[in-house]
């Protein structure tokens, strides 16, 4: 292994994200048969997902790639680059500094400032997701519940919840002249201020025990990642180089009609080994109920 490709590894285990994305994701295989699709079609899909994912984790405007804020909505290629030059001069105080980047209008920055982080801010807003339009809304509904803004610095939001409860979302919602949406995602990023959706999914599985197919005997029990799904059943990557099938009468207490109702791609699922042939590489697996 090279030493450019060890340290892409360890950077996707720190923030898979930010090294994924500089990554073409049709170079990143989902399956046999995507290439059999229309390239435009094609293309437009997996940008999408890709603008998507960053959308929906954000970004650091003072550390971000050129590559990872190109996928911010409204900003493009050119614009990225322009938010690194002016970074390497003058670090963004808070988000309002966006509009002395060039080719950064109002415009452009209506559509991308919720997506983008500014960490050591004096507005401590500009560190979640709430959207600059929104501050108005989310610094009354402080007030309506007896808050000072340095409460959510401090995190010092005691009986939040309660008192949300005890006004009434509707009532607030009234109050604030804003959709149930809106308040629902600012009292979201209230309560905690520069989370990472991230955090709230599965984490990753390393394993140093079980590194080769050779490793494996039947009735071993493992925790697994779906990678494929097919009508016979799910291949789950157990951390051997080759993924281990559990067939789909394997994957259910009851009977399936397609793997697809019980299993998606990325689930995390418990498995037991029945079978291995290390000659022909295959793996049989069984799926685990507690």
């Amino acid at each position: 292994m090279s030493l450019r490709s060890a340290i892409s590894i360890a950077r996707r285990i720190q923030d898979p994200l930010a090294e994924l994305v500089k990554i073409d994701p049709k170079a990143i295989g989902v399956g046999q048969y995507q290439h059999d699709m229309q390239a435009k079609e094609l293309n437009q899909s997996l940008d999408g997902v890709v603008e998507n994912c960053v959308s929906s984790v954000g970004a650091d405007l003072n550390t971000a790639s050129a590559a990872l804020l190109s996928h911010i909505a409204g900003i493009n290629t050119k614009a990225a680059g322009n938010i690194v030059a002016y970074r390497t001069k003058k670090a963004f105080k808070n988000r309002q500094d966006l509009l002395q980047v060039a080719g950064i209008k109002e415009k452009t920055f209506v559509q991308c400032a919720g997506f983008l982080r500014v960490f050591n801010s004096d507005e401590i807003l500009d560190n979640t997701a709430v959207h600059p339009e929104s501050y108005a809304a989310a610094k009354a509904l402080l007030s309506l519940l007896d808050y000072p803004i340095s409460a959510v610095k401090d995190r010092q939001l005691a009986d939040f919840d309660q008192r949300i409860a005890a006004f009434g979302l509707e009532k607030l919602a009234d109050q604030l002249k804003i959709g149930l949406p809106t308040l629902n995602g600012i009292i979201t990023e209230l309560k905690k201020p520069g989370r990472d959706s991230r955090d709230e999914l599965p984490q990753p599985i390393l394993r140093s025990d079980i590194l080769d197919i050779s490793y494996l005997k039947p009735g071993m029990e493992l925790i697994g990642t779906v990678r494929n799904v097919a009508d016979f059943g799910a291949f789950v990557d157990v951390g051997v180089h080759q993924d281990g099938l559990v067939h789909i009468s394997k994957l259910s207490k009851n009977f399936v009609k397609r793997a697809l109702d019980v299993v998606s791609i990325g689930d995390i699922i418990k498995v037991r080994v029945i079978e291995i042939d290390v000659a022909k590489k295959r793996i049989s697996l069984e799926r685990v109920f507690e």
